[in-house]
């Protein structure tokens, strides 16, 4: 079997515990290769020297954040992960430290799903095409004061928004900018799309979820600065008033590992603070 590990090596503890991971990897009979640099600093194989298509999964070691930069990095590289949280709440990379050498174990020996959640991609006013793990946020920027967007679903006119921006989030991303912006927390196995406005004027502007056969476009009408869409907090595009862009679901999906020994909801309640009943 042969596994590629991606460690952040700027997170302190990462480095020690990646040597150990390597070894306790080898030591079941698998073959660790990981980033070049990184394969120096751990001792693994480079991962320029083998096929991409030979390994099996992907190690992430940080947090949710690195998990988005290594999908956005290798961006036709069809390969699960599993990640392990070396972050804060990492609800996909929701391997504990404290719990690392057995979910290895479990990794190795096959006990895990692999869940393919919703990607979206969008096509901005140049024609580029961008994508997205966890959403696509369109936003003020430098501009002082509140924008207005409007939204087309299917070219059927819907609603201008006046408000900071708009977030575009699949389920996975539900948990993430669009959840702190007041949007619904949705299963991750669900087809759906959520729409949350950030900071509206009128209260009543709420968010919406819709079907993933739904094509959505936004516009943008104040005469000001350009604003900017920025997908998963990484890549970055302006969009200038009257201009459009368009956003669907995308052609593949985010492959990721899911052990058996814990699940989504067990993740949800301990890394939202959930306690069961109120107590007076």
């Amino acid at each position: 079997m042969l596994i590629a590990l991606f460690p952040n090596l700027r997170k302190k503890p990462s480095k020690h515990l990646a040597i150990e991971v390597r070894e306790f990897l080898q030591s079941q009979g698998v073959t660790v290769v990981s980033e070049d640099e990184e394969a120096k600093e751990i001792g693994a194989q480079p991962l320029s020297g083998v096929p991409l298509r030979d390994i099996k999964f992907m190690i992430s070691m940080g947090g949710d954040g690195s998990i988005l930069r290594l999908v956005h990095k290798y961006p036709d590289w069809d390969c699960p992960i599993l990640g392990i949280n070396l972050g804060h709440l990492g609800f996909m990379a929701d391997v504990p430290v404290a719990d690392l050498y057995e979910s290895l174990r479990d990794l190795t020996a096959g006990l895990y799903n692999v869940d393919e959640r919703l990607m979206i991609q969008a096509e901005t006013a140049k024609g580029d095409t961008i994508f997205a793990v966890n959403d696509i946020v369109v936003h003020r920027g430098r501009n002082p004061s509140l924008i207005e967007l409007a939204i087309h679903i299917n070219d059927v006119y819907v609603n201008t928004f006046v408000a900071d921006g708009l977030i575009i989030s699949t389920p996975n991303g539900s948990t993430a900018y669009s959840l702190a912006a007041g949007g619904p927390i949705i299963s991750p196995t669900l087809d759906a799309i959520v729409i949350t406005p950030i900071c509206p004027h009128t209260i009543s502007n709420r968010p919406l979820v819709l079907n993933t056969d739904q094509e959505i476009k936004i516009e943008y009408l104040s005469d000001y600065d350009p604003v900017e869409i920025r997908a998963d907090g990484l890549e970055s595009y302006d969009l200038r008033t009257a201009e459009t862009f368009s956003i669907r679901k995308f052609s593949r999906h985010f492959k990721l590992i899911s052990l058996h020994r814990r699940d989504y909801f067990s993740t949800l309640r301990t890394k939202l603070g959930w306690s069961g009943k109120v107590r007076f």
